[in-house]
């Protein structure tokens, strides 16, 4: 098992060349879940994630021969990214195998971090299996996303880097996927300040580490779709596994609306970026999942890598369930100004139009109207009840799309 002292010195090997990520105090959060809560950025890593502190510890402790044979990787972003990075730094040429739905940022990054990139199969596991082939045929070194000594304690090295920064802090908060940053950061924390709690959070689409707890070993589970892509493992690490039973005081799970409510409420109230598994510990204290309550927390949102189309998709989605965001479909006179008395009441109320769409077709109205949907920007529900009841003194028949 990992110790503390390999974490110590993974500190100090990997401390001129990792950013020492802000451990931002965060009143917004903190009023939201009822504890003192501090935000530890690791998406302002130079990669966007907290996954290059291992990575960085691995190649840095490998002998000139083994760097001289090259570094293999499997990974769906963020460990790719990382050791693309370093090892560009340190002149070791890096393969990555990625599974062939890699959100673009991410394939694009480590491209562009100077690795040789190649695409495998639907799932990280066809990606793993490819990597591990290849590097056996090269001789090379593979470079593990968690199951590694050397991974553990650079992952743990944003524990040691938490207690610096706030030593009272009483409960640290960590995304869960394979384990190596929670077992390092767990292992850091704890054998410091035996008391202090550690929650891990998974999604509920791949609660592999729950169920490895569970049953006692490492079970691969089934794929599941979730937008936290970078914690979808369906097998956590025999090394990581230990050091989650002996550290870990308890993991708990979020779906899919709960971490795209996290990400759009981190943009929001604290203007930064995290992708579905950097948000998910946030996501578990918005939703009161942990059993903490008045305590001062670090929450550690572990990456900020998310593909703009799914930031897109989220935001538009949040600002529907908000109520400043909504779509009317309303009967008009389809005949010369038939539109211009609607789109008139609708400035009048101070509504945004946003979109506005004629539907003669296939509607069910009659000949001599038109069915048109309009998207409108609000203040929220109140100014939409608003403006409806406007439109229908106005004699127009409205119904809203849910």
């Amino acid at each position: 098992m990992v110790t503390l002292t390999q974490i110590e010195e993974a500190r100090k090997r990997t401390r001129d060349a990792i950013y020492y990520s802000p451990l931002a105090s965060s009143e917004v959060l903190s009023e939201a879940s009822g504890n003192r809560v501090f935000v530890k950025l690791e998406n302002l890593q130079m990669t966007g994630s907290f996954k290059e502190r291992g990575a960085l510890n691995k190649m840095l402790a490998l002998s000139p021969e083994e760097r001289a044979r090259g570094v293999f990787a499997a990974s769906a972003g963020n460990h790719a990214q990382g050791v693309a990075y370093h090892a560009r730094r340190l002149g070791i040429q890096s393969t990555i195998v990625m599974p062939s739905g890699t959100p673009l940022i991410k394939l694009t990054s480590t491209r562009g971090y100077g690795a040789h990139v190649i695409l495998n199969g639907p799932t990280y596991d066809d990606a793993y299996r490819e990597a591990r082939r290849l590097c056996d045929q090269a001789k090379g070194v593979f470079i593990h996303a968690f199951d590694d000594p050397d991974i553990i304690a650079g992952q743990g090295t944003c524990g040691l880097e938490i207690l610096e920064q706030n030593p009272e802090i009483e409960a640290v908060v960590v995304p869960v996927g394979g384990g190596g940053l929670i077992g390092g950061i767990a292992l850091a924390v704890k054998q410091k300040k035996p008391k202090i709690r550690v929650i891990g959070v998974q999604s509920a689409a791949v609660p592999s580490m729950i169920e490895a707890v569970r049953q006692g070993k490492c079970p691969e589970l089934p794929p599941g779709q979730t937008m936290a892509d970078g914690i979808a493992v369906r097998k956590v690490g025999e090394q990581t596994l230990p050091l989650v039973q002996k550290y870990v005081d308890a993991i708990v799970t979020v779906d899919e609306e709960e971490i795209a409510n996290a990400i759009l409420f981190l943009l929001e109230r604290e203007k930064t970026v995290a992708e579905g598994a950097g948000a998910v510990g946030v996501a578990a204290l918005l939703q009161k999942r942990t059993d903490l309550s008045g305590k001062k927390v670090a929450v550690v949102v572990s990456g900020g890598n998310i593909d703009v189309n799914i930031l897109s998709r989220i935001i538009e989605k949040g600002l529907v369930k908000d109520g400043r965001l909504v779509k009317l479909r309303i009967l008009v006179s389809d005949r010369p100004g038939g539109l211009s008395g609607l789109t008139r009441l609708i400035a009048e109320s101070r509504a945004n139009i946003m979109e506005i769409v004629h539907n003669r077709a296939f509607a069910d109205v009659g000949y001599a109207e038109t069915e048109v949907a309009v998207t409108l920007e609000t203040r929220g529900p109140e100014h939409v009840e608003e403006i409806i009841g406007k439109l229908r003194q106005g004699g127009y028949r409205v119904t809203q799309d849910i």
